[in-house]
């Protein structure tokens, strides 16, 4: 694929962001790409400090075209982003094991997201407080408002980090064995064997107050229901929140 601008539903396609093998898998159009991400819980955010390459797992979430995660104020390597710093950050589900009848066929069903911006701490006061009930209504819709208050202290020993999205590209494999021909007589089992995140029952706190009860933003989290399934659920009743308060 050759390089192309962005557009209002499509990251624009560089030698960053493109895919440089099996282009038929590749994705870049907004929608996508955020399927991907809004999917995931954990993600992994690469960068380099001082000539030395870190990569980091963080929980992350995000609003619009803006990515973001936190930590610790104490961390030498966030420090450093204070003046903004290139990052690479990456999703990725794991769907299916594929067996084939040559080793060189082995695959895996996959959907990846692959996202490039420039990662800065979140300093303006309102923000970041906004960006602290963020990390909690995006994965449990309306539980901040039920929750206490920040308390100063805590807000001040977490760092906020925000990212806009500037390229991204997502990858996809949802396919079955891929032999080559003349294989297909070979007497072994192939195939594809399923992989997921399945949800279990909730364990209650042994301390929680009687007659206490899940509110319904944990609603869509029950037993045995997927995991992607259950935060992609989340986001949509967190984007409708948002846009209703706007």
């Amino acid at each position: 694929m050759k390089e192309q601008e962005a557009t209002p539903e499509r990251f624009a396609v560089s030698t960053r962001n493109r895919l440089k093998r099996r282009h038929d898998r590749g994705r870049y159009d907004h929608e996508a790409v955020y399927a991907v991400l809004d999917a995931g819980l954990l993600c992994h955010v690469a960068y380099v400090i001082d000539g030395q390459p870190y990569c980091t797992p963080t929980i992350h979430w995000r609003e619009g075209e803006w990515l973001y995660w936190h930590g610790s104020s104490a961390s030498r390597m966030l420090r450093n982003l204070k003046g903004g710093v290139p990052v690479c950050l990456t999703v990725s589900h794991l769907d299916g094991l594929v067996l084939a009848r040559s080793g060189f066929n082995h695959s895996a069903n996959y959907r990846s997201a692959i996202c490039f911006g420039t990662a800065r701490i979140i300093d303006d006061p309102g923000e970041k407080a906004k960006a602290l009930l963020g990390v909690v209504d995006r994965f449990y819709p309306g539980r901040a408002a039920e929750l206490r208050q920040t308390h100063a202290q805590e807000s001040k020993a977490t760092m906020v980090i925000g990212m806009r999205i500037e390229e991204a590209s997502a990858k996809v494999r949802a396919a079955g064995v891929g032999d080559d021909e003349e294989d297909y007589g070979h007497p072994v089992w192939a195939g594809v064997i399923p992989v997921s995140t399945v949800l279990g029952a909730a364990e209650a706190c042994p301390r929680l107050l009687s007659g206490i009860e899940q509110s319904a933003g944990l609603a869509g989290y029950r037993a045995g229901r997927r995991l992607d399934e259950a935060l992609l659920e989340a986001q949509q009743l967190y984007e409708g929140e948002e846009e209703a308060a706007a």
